[in-house]
């Protein structure tokens, strides 16, 4: 079994909440707009770090992190890209890959907007945390915390922060 905290929309944001939450991680996963390479390295010191690009990223952070980053954690098939849209809405740039071959957990950021829900048609469970960072129109900023195990998606529960 593996802890994971999920966050997205730093927009060069880390304080010592983030921090704690992600030492109490088994991984930590960034779906984007992470803003400065200075949010990551802070993470990846606590816990390890699996990251995407977004759209305000610089080359620096394009190239340290993909676009698009697949990988099984505990069983579990994850796709995280920062715009990916939502069930029945997906993106152009990765709704092909989805209907071709949909992962158990598809995770995007960009929207600032939390939602999880599932998409019945592809079988999958799609996850935004919102966004953690100062930036943008969010009131409250939010992370996601999880578990996955055996295959399975669990414990899900929503951190939310004070602007």
């Amino acid at each position: 079994m593996k802890k994971i905290l999920l966050l997205s929309d730093t927009h060069s944001y880390i304080d010592d909440q983030i921090l704690k939450h992600a030492k109490a991680a088994d991984e930590v996963w960034h779906a984007g707009d992470i803003g400065d390479l200075a949010v990551t390295e802070a993470l990846k010191d606590v816990a390890p770090l699996r990251a995407v690009f977004g759209n305000i990223d610089d080359h620096e952070i394009r190239k340290e992190f993909p676009l698009n980053n697949r990988f099984s954690c505990e069983g579990v098939d994850v796709l995280i890209t920062h715009i990916g849209g939502y069930p029945g809405r997906y993106s152009p740039a990765i709704r092909e890959e989805l209907k071709a071959d949909p992962p158990k957990l598809f995770i995007c950021g960009h929207s600032h907007i939390l939602k999880v829900m599932p998409d019945r048609k592809l079988n999958l469970l799609h996850m935004n945390p919102g966004a953690i960072g100062k930036h943008g129109f969010h009131k409250v900023r939010t992370m996601l915390r999880f578990t996955v195990d055996q295959g399975k998606i669990d414990n899900l529960e929503v951190i939310e922060m004070k602007r």
